[in-house]
């Protein structure tokens, strides 16, 4: 099981050096991915959000992001979880993340997501309602692009005559894992993805859903064992030892990397983080 961290993204501040020397010493600590979350814009709470991000909560744009990284780390695999892809233009996102894995010698892992945000995709241009039938066109629309000089497709939303993106990535196709929790989404992850982020508990919901996406995966036609499981640990409000017990729970369920979150755990500097992380390594090994 893959130790990764969650890139602080709300607490870290802007400082160009505090973020390269956290990415460093997860690195360091021979973590071997860092994950990042997406929001393009911040909006005042509506009434139906319940505890959600709001416009006080700073995001780092992840691809960006991921172009600074790229340059002060070696190994650490860089991966967004999730980037909310139908709010955003495909061949751009290709491109982009084609030049990030160019530049960082084959090291992200493409997250995407539906989200939940409807203020974004109406800022973005883009249609809410819709989002989970569009992504999926926007998959096969990134894989022919990241693996062919030349594309062309004819789609539902996308018509590519005879163009590509130039450089090609590294990895051809570059991994996408794909995050949420809903039943569709599981039949979707099943059919296309290379790996899930559940957003639940390790409990008996979790062995449930598991159980389901792996039939899905078999009824696909596809090997289960070929999805991974990217699952998280929250540090806050838990002992040491209590981070290792959620550690081994997951690693028993199968999970194939684990996130440790240091958010909202009242570490008030980056370097409060770098010494959450290295006290987790040390717990959970």
């Amino acid at each position: 099981m893959k130790l990764g961290v969650v890139f602080p993204q709300t607490e870290i501040g802007s400082d160009p050096i505090a973020i390269r020397d956290y990415a460093q010493a997860a690195e360091a600590l021979e973590y071997t991915h860092l994950v990042a979350y997406d929001h393009v814009l911040g909006a005042r709470p509506r009434g139906d959000w319940g505890q959600r991000y709001t416009d006080k909560d700073m995001f780092h744009e992840p691809l960006v992001l991921f172009g600074y990284l790229a340059a002060v780390t070696q190994d650490l695999e860089l991966v967004t979880d999730i980037l909310i892809l139908p709010q955003r233009q495909t061949a751009l996102v290709a491109k982009q993340a084609a030049e990030v894995d160019a530049l960082s010698g084959g090291r992200l892992r493409l997250g995407v997501g539906i989200g939940w945000n409807y203020v974004e995709y109406e800022a973005l241009g883009e249609q809410f309602d819709n989002r989970g039938y569009r992504i999926e066109e926007q998959i096969a629309v990134l894989r022919a692009l990241w693996t062919q000089e030349l594309v062309t497709f004819e789609g539902q939303r996308h018509r590519i005559p005879d163009a590509g993106i130039n450089p090609l990535p590294v990895q051809r196709p570059i991994p996408i894992w794909m995050g949420g929790g809903a039943e569709p989404v599981l039949r979707r992850i099943a059919r296309l993805a290379d790996g899930w982020f559940p957003m639940m508990q390790p409990d008996d919901n979790l062995r449930a859903a598991l159980s389901r996406l792996f039939g899905y995966a078999r009824e696909a036609g596809r090997d289960s064992t070929a999805i991974g499981i990217e699952a998280s640990v929250a540090i806050a409000n838990r002992t040491p030892d209590q981070w290792a017990e959620v550690a081994e729970t997951w690693r028993s369920l199968g999970a194939t990397h684990l996130l440790v979150n240091t958010m909202k755990s009242g570490l008030a500097s980056p370097q409060a983080h770098i010494d959450a992380i290295r006290r987790f390594k040390e717990a959970v090994g």
